[in-house]
């Protein structure tokens, strides 16, 4: 049946009228349309933003952390100002980052963990990284959908923000929504990357305590694998340990007699391996205790407070590298230049070493 046949009984009108369909536009309220488009077009000062960020609206939260992650440069600008005003704010919370394989259950684990936070008494912030696609520089951000129950929480505040083809995942602005956070008062905030490529190096370098999640049975305990993620972990927990408790217990085995293979970190803490149920909640708040008691052990020798330091530090260089990169492309004719090199370096008039001279030059 082709679509002329298909729509031929349909009664637009009917469907269109009160007693059919949805409810026409005017009697929705106008005043209220009007209300919510007056609300969207104006566009809060600084000012406002800060105050709402301290005072933890989360609404205005959620326009600075926008305003953060564009690329337009008025916006970058604005972003700056109001940070440098949270700045002093910020630093109180406890930065958590969760990393694992896709499937490893992250997200269940997180709202399992901050359901229990939340419960507490604590304020907790989730900033979500969901990968990018190369092709449409798109991204699902389906985290909320994820933890329905955390999402609903007033003490809690998930943002999925797009890794936007930064390294191995993990948005470049990550760092700084991480100090909004904590001017908002929030006082744990979890970094869940997607668990593939470089992205657990990026996580590594902006928060307090690397968690890496494992499932039972896949091998990587017998290769010692991934040996870079696994030095950079201070705790790993075998997930989903309620499927199969014998294999997790065996692979927790594994992964400590792998870590005995590993040098000291230099925090002096000894790199814990334990079981967890994100489903059924088992060994969850044992987790939450060993990283307190990582932040208790690091703040008393000191290193806690030099690994924020080196953290800042790098991020300057980071920076920097950025904003180097950013000004030479955006040089006066540099665009034209460039394409003139690319054309003699196909016909093979100039070396690729050469004509990156002559562009540095």
């Amino acid at each position: 049946m082709d679509d002329k046949h298909l729509y031929s009984n349909f009664d637009y009108e009917s469907a269109l009228s009160t007693g059919v369909g949805a409810t026409p536009v005017e009697q929705v309220g106008g005043d209220y349309l009007e209300r919510m488009r007056a609300r969207r077009a104006k566009e809060p000062s600084n000012e406002e933003l800060i105050s709402g960020i301290l005072h933890g609206d989360r609404t205005l939260l959620s326009r600075a952390i926008t305003l953060v992650e564009s690329s337009l440069f008025a916006h970058q600008q604005r972003a700056q100002q109001i940070i440098e005003r949270c700045l002093p704010y910020s630093g109180k919370s406890v930065r958590l980052g969760i990393t694992g394989v896709p499937g490893a259950g992250k997200s269940t684990l997180i709202e399992a963990l901050g359901k229990m936070l939340t419960a507490h008494g604590h304020k907790v912030a989730v900033l979500a990284i969901d990968p990018s696609s190369e092709r449409s520089k798109g991204s699902i951000l389906g985290d909320k959908t994820r933890m329905e129950e955390l999402s609903v929480d007033p003490n809690a505040f998930i943002r999925p923000s797009p890794s936007a083809g930064s390294l191995g995942g993990v948005a470049r602005k990550t760092r700084e929504i991480i100090t909004l956070c904590e001017a908002a008062g929030f006082d744990v905030v979890i970094v869940e990357t997607v668990g593939v490529g470089q992205s657990e190096v990026a996580a590594h370098s902006m928060v307090d305590f690397f968690l890496l999640l494992q499932l039972a049975n896949t091998g990587d305990e017998l290769q010692g694998i991934k040996r870079g993620i696994m030095e950079m972990a201070d705790m790993i927990a075998i997930n989903k340990c309620e499927l199969d408790p014998q294999r997790s217990e065996l692979s927790a085995a594994q992964f400590r007699n792998a870590l005995h293979l590993f040098p000291m970190p230099e925090s002096g803490w000894t790199v814990k391996v334990t079981l967890c149920s994100a489903y059924t909640k088992e060994g969850v708040e044992n987790l939450w205790n060993s990283v307190m008691e990582y932040v208790t052990f690091t703040k008393q020798n000191g290193y806690f407070y030099h690994k924020r330091q080196q953290q800042s530090l790098r991020i300057m260089g980071e920076a920097l590298e950025s904003g180097l990169r950013e000004r030479f492309y955006n040089a006066p004719g540099m665009e034209e230049r460039i394409e003139a090199l690319k054309r003699d370096i196909l016909d093979n008039k100039i070396s690729p070493y050469a004509a990156a001279d002559q562009l540095l030059g």
